[in-house]
């Protein structure tokens, strides 16, 4: 069995990356935003990209610092302990990898464009309240020697800010990947309201005009190029979810030890030890499934699925439970905005149905285990 812990280079990585976050983008950061009502912090995503965040899987040969997936999940499990608000996950993670599966000019320089931090994407692919790439209505119509575009989009994470958009729509003989600015005539945003204060929005297109040189890929064949970005996708959102987890336990600790009740400080209650402890060794597990996760899409990514999967369910559940028991332990105080702890049980819930909720992928996983 592979040796599931942090190597000592992977340590160094989230050692320099927690250094940076805590004194550039702490908690206190994303509730300024929250309270100014920003979704996004563009100062901070071009610092990420000096430090060759942006660029972490983007080839070299485009400028980017190639680190491979592992490193990805380390930078966005390290993101998901301060609730960092960036693009991080849609832009060098998904549209980075998309981009990679497409070996030309124009594939390479948008991954240069990344790198540098010059460039965002979004993923226009929910339609409905649950993730179902497979069953995308919005039509790609041939007109002509293009495409008509016509529908919805619903839940696009950074889909406000995003220079370009990827929209997967649904042709006369399968689906389709387009690689669309998203400031093209006929596509409409609208900002939602979300819960976790981040940048999401729903999008129209009216008869959007699109040409062969917009469709990343194949006609037709959109998976081919949209399964590994999704699956890398899945695979750093579980990681950021880890880390989520990780700091709301951290927080939930440090009260245990500090609140006193009845003359004794409440970490004292074997009732409220014992919930930490199954607490702790869950974050554990989960944690060994986002590191073999990462390491299966580096090593052998055809067969990453099960890994994915399994860690985007795990992570999924695992967050929900220390927000829960978050804010359950810190009392009334943890109902409260006045204290960070809210912020996390918010974030948790939106990233658990990002990119296929707990059903979704222990059914991935079912099926791959042939039951």
């Amino acid at each position: 069995m592979a040796n599931l812990v942090t190597t000592e280079d992977e340590t160094m990585l989230a050692d320099a990356v927690r250094g940076f976050l805590d004194r550039a983008a702490p908690v206190s950061a994303f509730r300024a935003l929250r309270d100014a009502g920003k979704t996004h912090d563009t100062a901070l995503w071009l610092q990420m990209a000096e430090m060759g965040w942006a660029g972490v899987l983007v080839p070299e040969a485009a400028g980017g610092a190639d680190m491979g997936h592992a490193a990805a999940g380390i930078l966005a499990r390290e993101m998901g302990k301060t609730l960092v608000v960036s693009p991080f996950l849609s832009t060098a993670v998904i549209a980075a990898t998309a981009l990679r599966q497409v070996s030309d000019a124009r594939a390479m320089a948008a991954l240069a464009e990344i790198a540098k931090g010059q460039l965002t994407y979004a993923l226009a692919l929910d339609e409905t309240a649950k993730f179902d790439p497979e069953g995308t209505q919005l039509t790609a119509t041939k007109v002509g020697n293009g495409y008509q575009l016509d529908g919805r989009k619903g839940f696009v994470v950074d889909g406000g800010s995003a220079d370009r958009l990827l929209v997967l729509a649904r042709g006369d003989q399968g689906l389709t990947l387009f690689d669309l600015p998203a400031d093209r005539d006929g596509i409409n945003r609208t900002a939602r309201n979300m819960i976790d204060s981040r940048d999401a929005t729903d999008i129209r297109f009216d008869a959007v005009q699109a040409t062969g040189d917009d469709i990343l890929g194949v006609v037709d064949d959109a998976m081919t190029v949209l399964r590994p970005a999704l699956e890398a996708g899945q695979a750093a959102l579980a990681a950021e979810m880890t880390g989520t987890a990780i700091a709301a336990f951290d927080m939930t600790l440090s009260y245990l030890k500090d609140r006193k009740q009845f003359g004794a400080l409440i970490g004292s209650f074997q009732a409220l030890q014992h919930r930490a402890a199954h607490l702790w060794s869950e974050i554990e597990v989960t944690s060994s499934a986002i590191i073999n996760a990462g390491r299966m899409l580096d090593q052998d990514p055809d067969n990453a699925t099960l890994a994915v999967s399994l860690a985007k369910a795990r992570a999924g559940q695992t967050a929900k439970l220390a927000v829960i028991e978050g804010v359950q332990m810190h009392g009334g105080i943890g109902m409260t905005d006045a204290f960070d702890i809210g912020f996390y049980m918010k974030r948790a819930w939106v990233a658990a149905e990002w990119l296929g909720d707990y059903s979704y992928h222990a059914e991935h996983v079912a099926r791959l285990r042939g039951f």
